[in-house]
């Protein structure tokens, strides 16, 4: 059973891992360095459909039905999908999975929802809750732009410490037994805020965020950042992967030998057009579950903590004064 160790961190102690993964993105995307990683690439961003938000409905769909064609399993193997998205009562989960016929929760935590989606998949299972439990989230860069900024047929300027939302998604098949990898702890974030209002920064709103839940992680297991082969942020991008490592080494811990942003991955910034970096519940998601987990497969990392970050703004408290608070939850997973 799930034991405490420490502060806040939970350790999983009956062989609860990742089964099978799969990454899907969209165009953009395959124009960047992971192109070769994911396991499905859509050329038209739209996908067929009529609006962006049908068509990152379909990015749900065809993350999952990709996950089970190379895990074998079918929505009949699965006990509970917690899925998430970015959008207003999370209808790219919500229609996503309708047709699937799995007991749903729906999950909410930003740029941070693959990872909290993961935590808590982790502890159903390894609780015996459920036996096999699916994690799934997604993004689109046009829906996103409509609903918290501005619609791209406005053709408004983009601040320099702007992030590109990734068109993408990821799923994950949590289990037990035969797994790719062992989750074997986890941390839940706690809510930080530094009182950012600038919703084009949202590195610096979730920088923070990042910095409490891996410098907890670490004093909860008494480890130092170069016991892990990849500390890996999700979505901080440029300005907040900088900012991260400059949190941390106030308190004595250096993470930049072995840090890396999926933000930053998943985008070439040198030629391509996306200013700080990417963002988005599909970037970490679509990142970790083809191009990490392709590693993690092969061997090459072996010892991992992935930490995503999440910006939990919302359109209707900022326009009435308020801050961006950010959340960071963490999963450390071993081959």
């Amino acid at each position: 059973m799930a034991v405490k160790i420490g502060e806040r961190t939970i350790r999983l102690e009956n062989s609860t891992g990742i089964i099978a993964s799969a990454g899907i993105a969209g165009k953009k995307e395959s124009e960047g360095p992971l192109a070769a990683h994911f396991d499905k690439i859509f050329n038209d961003d739209t996908l067929g459909e009529k609006t962006w938000e049908k068509a990152e409905i379909r990015l749900q769909t065809e993350a999952v039905n990709t996950v089970f064609e190379k895990s074998g399993f079918s929505a009949k193997d699965i006990d509970i999908v917690l899925a998430g998205d970015l959008l207003d009562q999370c209808i790219s989960s919500t229609y996503g999975m309708r047709s699937f016929g799995i007991p749903f929760l729906g999950q909410y935590g930003a740029c941070s929802t693959m990872a909290q989606a993961l935590l808590v998949g982790s502890i159903l299972v390894d609780s015996c809750a459920a036996e096999k439990v699916l994690a799934v989230t997604s993004s689109h860069f046009c829906s996103a732009e409509r609903q918290f900024r501005l619609p791209i047929e406005y053709g408004g300027q983009r601040n320099l410490t702007a992030q590109w939302t990734v068109t993408g998604a990821g799923a994950a098949v949590i289990g037990k037994g035969n797994t790719a990898c062992r989750i074997e702890d986890v941390t839940i974030g706690k809510i930080t805020d530094m009182g950012i209002t600038d919703s084009s920064d949202m590195g610096a709103a979730m920088a923070p965020a990042a910095a409490d839940t891996i410098s907890s992680y670490l004093n909860d297991t008494q480890t130092l950042p170069e016991d892990y082969d990849i500390i890996l942020t999700g979505d901080l991008g440029a300005v907040g992967s900088e900012l991260l490592c400059e949190l941390l080494l106030k308190e004595g811990k250096d993470i930049s030998r072995v840090h890396r942003d999926c933000g930053k991955l998943i985008f070439a910034r040198e030629y391509q057009d996306v200013h700080a970096g990417g963002s988005g519940c599909g970037c970490c998601a679509s990142v970790f579950c083809s191009y990490i987990m392709k590693k993690i497969i092969s061997g090459e990392l072996n010892n991992i903590l992935f930490a995503a970050t999440g910006a939990l703004m919302s359109v209707k408290a900022s326009k009435q004064g308020e801050s961006i608070p950010g959340i960071a939850h963490l999963i450390h997973l071993r081959k």
